[in-house]
């Protein structure tokens, strides 16, 4: 996998080339998908907005994920993901989304959801897609490797067209 940097460039150019937008919505990650795509100048020719949803409150509130789903599936499960992916593009100017929610660590995790479990979503114009991992590590290295492997999903399936 191609470094976060190089990755944000490759979005980066095939955001611009289509003359479309993206947006985030973060939970586990705080930010720091928002943060890697920022970093690189002339941004904002393709990065719309990102949202930080830490709590359930939030990604109901700014994302519409109805708060039965969270209390039916927990925050971090498929259809939350499904559901962040989705209400981040319907709430800003944007044709792509990615959506992560997971369990960090080191505290959190439980035998059905252990500490490295995220759950993807990506909106894209062709739907809503979906993917679950479970990465190893410490809160940085699950944290990290989420940020590269949402711009991975996103840049995939811009090159697919899905």
């Amino acid at each position: 996998m191609p470094p976060i940097p190089e990755l944000v460039e490759q979005l980066a150019s095939e955001l611009k080339a289509r003359g479309q937008m993206m947006v985030t919505a973060e939970s586990c990650t705080g930010g720091l998908i928002a943060g890697a795509c920022t970093e690189l100048s002339g941004s904002s020719d393709w990065f719309e907005r990102g949202f930080v949803t830490y709590s359930n409150a939030a990604k109901t509130e700014l994302l519409g994920v109805p708060a039965a789903l969270i209390g039916a599936h927990g925050a971090v499960s498929e259809p939350v993901a499904q559901a962040m992916a989705a209400g981040a593009v319907a709430n800003a100017h944007a044709h792509w989304s990615v959506a992560v929610t997971g369990v960090a660590g080191p505290t959190g995790g439980s035998p059905e959801k252990p500490v490295g479990t995220v759950w993807f979503g990506w909106a894209t114009p062709a739907g809503v897609f979906t993917e679950h991992r479970r990465f190893d590590g410490d809160r940085a290295a699950v944290r990290q490797a989420t940020v590269a492997h949402a711009l991975t999903g996103l840049l995939a399936r811009l090159t697919s067209g899905r």
